[in-house]
């Protein structure tokens, strides 16, 4: 259940194995929200397997580098070159384009896939299973329906009406402030020199992340919780905001706003009986580093591997293994990664602050360490982490 990008990689990957597959939608049609937008290397090696890689590269932005730079003066800490990944994936960089295009690609050829039922406008309201079968209820324009089968996947993102359909609940916290990310068409590489596609800005007062998108850069800024709806909706603290990141004359086209209240919550079970879990529905964590939407993808791959080996007649435990395989992923590279990128940025302690930047410089200079820190930044490692796990 859900048609976003990981529910689609789902539904592809077992049609493609000759599975019978109904996804169901709550919303009309694709949504066309502009949300996560970053694709590691080996994320890139398993869409490239449903023959949209190219596309993405042709309509979007292939970031070879990512930086982190010092806010106070605008200098560059440390510079890491995803090329140094040339002998581990055809795919030694990131490429950003937002995922709503990257869901109707994949929409696209499932739907030359035989034995898939698509079912948009579906409000999940009810599951029930027993030993042999499991059934979800909809709501539907025309009415209550049920349908029937023998696993059901919940992709359906944060607030999974799979997940509290069956009880489990997301453990952890959220950060108290919001992300608020601004859209502009205004070209920062072309004012900043020697700009990233992807860049990180540490300052102990107000940290921010940029990065490219086609016709667009994002930037994402903190916002306080206290700040009022109205003051997040404005004009002027939009324009504040990405006049302190960069100061111009005219004032700036902002195109899109998007305000996230951000999580750092783990399911402690991906299954319940014949109900599993992946991407958001079963993890949260905040999108510095780009890893969830990578992360729920990178789930979808390995429960639909799984399914399918139980689909041809392997034990029903099996199943159990794909929470032992892709939990720690999520606790011990996404959630905790994604952590130590928030505290690095925003850390106010002048001493421990100076020795954070210091460490990532030292660790872009000396190039053993920067492949390590590069590799495991591109989710690589926690991907063969995953793998070596029975």
């Amino acid at each position: 259940m859900g048609a976003g990008p990981v529910g689609l990689v789902l539904a592809y990957r077992l049609a493609a194995a000759g599975i019978p597959v109904t996804l169901v939608e709550a919303l009309p049609d694709l949504a066309e929200d502009l949300r996560a937008s970053t694709f590691h290397p080996p994320t890139l090696e398993i869409l490239d397997d449903k023959g949209v890689v190219q596309r993405m590269i042709a309509t979007g932005v292939v970031a070879p580098t990512f930086q982190y730079r010092d806010r106070r003066d605008g200098g560059i800490i440390g510079e890491f070159d995803f090329g140094v990944l040339r002998d581990d994936t055809p795919f030694p960089f990131r490429v950003q384009c937002e995922q709503y295009k990257v869901a109707r690609y994949i929409y696209e050829r499932l739907l030359a896939l035989p034995g898939v039922d698509i079912r948009f406008s579906a409000r999940a309201t009810a599951v029930r299973q027993d030993a042999e079968r499991v059934t979800l209820t909809i709501e539907t324009p025309d009415g209550t329906e049920d349908i029937t089968g023998r696993y059901l996947l919940g992709a359906d993102g944060a607030n999974s009406a799979v997940r509290d359909a069956v009880g489990i609940e997301l453990e952890g916290f959220t950060w108290p402030e919001r992300f608020l990310v601004l859209s502009t068409p205004f070209d920062f590489a072309g004012v900043i020199d020697r700009l990233s596609p992807v860049s990180y800005y540490a300052d102990p007062d107000e940290w921010c992340f940029c990065l490219k998108v086609p016709g667009l850069w994002r930037v994402m800024f903190p916002v306080k919780t206290e700040t009022s709806e109205d003051t997040l909706a404005s004009p002027e603290l939009a324009e504040r905001l990405l006049q302190g990141f960069f100061a111009r004359a005219t004032r700036y086209e902002v195109k899109h706003r998007t305000l996230y209240r951000v999580h750092q919550r783990i399911a402690p079970d991906y299954r319940a009986g014949r109900v599993l879990l992946a991407g958001d529905a079963a993890h949260l964590n905040n999108p510095l580093g780009g890893m969830g939407l990578n992360s729920g993808i990178h789930d979808a791959m390995n429960l639909a591997d799984t399914l399918t080996a139980v689909w041809r007649g392997a034990d029903d435990a099996l199943l159990d293994r794909y929470t032992r395989q892709r939990r720690p992923v999520a606790v011990e590279h996404v959630d905790a990664q994604s952590k130590r990128n928030k505290a690095f940025l925003e850390e106010r302690d002048p001493v421990v602050r100076r020795q954070r930047l210091d460490e990532i410089r030292r660790t872009a200079e000396d190039p053993k360490a920067a492949y390590l820190f590069v590799r495991k930044t591109a989710m690589i490692d926690s991907l063969r982490q995953a793998a070596a796990l029975t």
